[in-house]
């Protein structure tokens, strides 16, 4: 019987989580080269497991071929596998096959949205973003701005690392024609409340996008539930492959909008006179797509999806509010935000340490963390950093893992 996580109240005693992932760790062999690894860099990219491995590599060995179209017997096992992925992730999001797009991450998702949807407006419409997106939630609407004139707005981030959702409803207007917004951030680990935004904006007549980039990993995401008209994640942050993501889009949105790329098969017929689209989900699936990708995708739901999704992200905030509470105490140590619910994120500065010596610091510990901007320099202006330190929580960390974490801040602190 498969390994799971169970709910546990906040507050509550972890060990039996804790003993959940000391055996899902086996499940990965990069553990098993590296035994001494503390990896707390899972905001950036998770590791794989190998069931995750193997299907990639059991699609290369067995019916390596380009899908639809082929006559021979592995190109349709391959056209057959590739699409029993997308049905899989779709019901792992709720959505129906069609309106799946397989794009190579969130980036391009967004970057899709932003080159289609984002086409049809007009020089004054506006698009409502955070101060606390991820750049990729934030360069294609600045890039779209510089095309066709659109004005950006911006909802402000408070003190505890929140989104000022007061100053939100007022910068709703009736020349909105866009809200995009994180459900997590990946540097304060802030979890939005997305039932609040998404309601504003549907009650003045506005579509949304949501970057679930930090969500897909550690909480369900039903998106007819969430309510939005786009949905944007990664596979190689939710334990699965580099080189994939979904663009979930409405039926009737996706139909609106006009191809993003030309070739390969978007198309139904071409002519020299022009061309035909083809239907959804392929009209957004120009050229060669992601096969083993998407395959290694399917085996990663399946994956989160067994061993409790929603209490291993509660378990995630457990491990952060452990490592919290040790680092605490530390002089010169300042942690950004302190948001009511947050994820498994913890971005923090130390005082005349530069935050890259301190990445650098832990790493002679065996400990890996994040250092920089974190593709977020607005943030980090907002919080009057340069860079800062992040340490991200994932399935297989141990309460250990945070207890070691923060010693080595602790002597970081004397050494640096």
């Amino acid at each position: 019987m498969k390994t799971t996580f169970s709910a546990l109240a906040e507050g509550a005693d972890i060990s039996i989580n804790a003993a959940v992932a000391r055996e899902l760790k086996k499940e990965y062999p990069i553990f098993r080269t590296l035994p001494n690894l503390v990896y707390l860099d899972n905001a950036a990219t998770t590791q794989k497991p190998l069931s995750v491995l193997d299907a990639e590599r059991d699609f290369y060995m067995q019916s390596c071929a380009n899908v639809h179209r082929a006559i021979h017997t592995i190109g349709e096992e391959a056209t057959a596998r590739y699409e029993k992925a997308r049905s899989s992730m779709a019901r792992f999001i709720g959505a129906a096959p069609k309106e799946l797009i397989f794009t190579r991450g969130t980036t391009e998702s967004i970057n899709l949205v932003a080159r289609t949807f984002g086409e049809t407006l007009r020089e004054g419409d506006e698009i409502i973003l955070s101060v606390m997106e991820h750049h990729a939630n934030m360069v294609p609407w600045q890039q779209l701005a510089e095309r066709r004139g659109v004005v950006l707005k911006f909802i402000p981030v408070t003190d505890l690392g929140e989104l000022d959702l007061a100053e939100y409803e007022k910068l709703v207007s009736p020349r909105t024609r866009l809200v995009a917004v994180t459900m997590v951030s990946n540097v304060l680990g802030t979890i939005n409340p997305i039932d609040r935004i998404v309601a504003t904006a549907r009650s003045a007549g506005v579509p949304v996008l949501l970057d679930a980039a930090q969500a897909a990993p550690s909480m369900p995401l039903d998106v007819k539930a969430l309510g939005a008209d786009f949905v944007a994640f990664s596979g190689h942050k939710m334990y699965g492959p580099f080189g994939i993501g979904i663009l979930w889009g409405s039926e009737t949105m996706l139909d609106s909008m006009p191809p993003f790329l030309g070739g390969g098969d978007m198309i139904s017929e071409v002519r020299l006179e022009g061309f035909s689209v083809n239907e959804l989900p392929y009209k957004f699936e120009a050229g060669t797509p992601p096969i083993a990708q998407a395959i290694g995708l399917e085996a990663a739901a399946e994956w989160l999806s067994s061993v409790g999704l929603e209490a291993l992200g509660e378990y995630e905030s457990a491990l952060a509010r452990r490592f919290l509470d040790a680092i605490k105490d530390i002089p010169g140590l300042r942690v950004m935000g302190s948001a009511r619910q947050r994820a498994g994120i913890v971005a923090f500065t130390l005082e005349n340490a530069h935050a890259h010596d301190v990445a650098a610091y832990l790493d002679r510990r065996g400990i890996a963390v994040r250092a920089g901007h974190h593709c977020a320099h607005p943030l980090a202006r907002r919080f009057g950093v340069v860079s800062s330190a992040r340490a991200s929580f994932g399935a297989y960390n141990l309460p250990e893992d945070a207890d070691a974490a923060a010693r080595a801040l602790a002597d970081a602190q004397e050494a640096l």
